[in-house]
């Protein structure tokens, strides 16, 4: 699995937490690699650091999504989709050494694939304005 396509499997499973709201998130990840069949082990790294890393900042990156929507948003707008893309992204800008062009434009291809029609611009927007502090 090449970079974009490991990042896609850590989407779908933040995604399936945010829809389900499990707090084990161990057992969790390893349901998932389970299902799917995941048996590289970069990509099992890259899936649990990623879970993990985000359940860990979780307040840290909440508050980085709601100092930059726009005043009369609030984040029970955002749908699932566009919360698990930007939780991912910010996760990476934030604590790993992804340049943050990289970590955008792969945000923006996630909601372009799996967001609805404005998701692309509303993820660049507030990824932008997250880089820019």
């Amino acid at each position: 699995m090449n970079r974009s396509e490991i990042r896609e499997q850590a989407f779908k499973l933040i995604y399936s937490l945010e829809i389900q709201k499990k707090e084990v998130i161990e057992e969790q990840i390893n349901l998932y690699i389970e299902s799917n069949n995941i048996e590289d082990k970069k990509t099992i790294e890259y899936i649990e650091d990623a879970v993990k890393g985000i359940e860990k900042n979780k307040e840290n990156i909440i508050e980085k999504i709601n100092r930059n929507l726009k005043k009369d948003w609030r984040i029970e707008r955002i749908s699932k989709v566009d919360l698990a893309i930007l939780k991912l992204a910010i996760y990476e800008i934030k604590y790993k050494d992804i340049p943050f062009k990289v970590v955008i434009n792969e945000a923006v291809e996630l909601a372009k694939k799996y967001g609805e029609d404005s998701s692309k611009n509303f993820i660049n927007g507030i990824l932008a304005s997250v880089v820019k502090e």
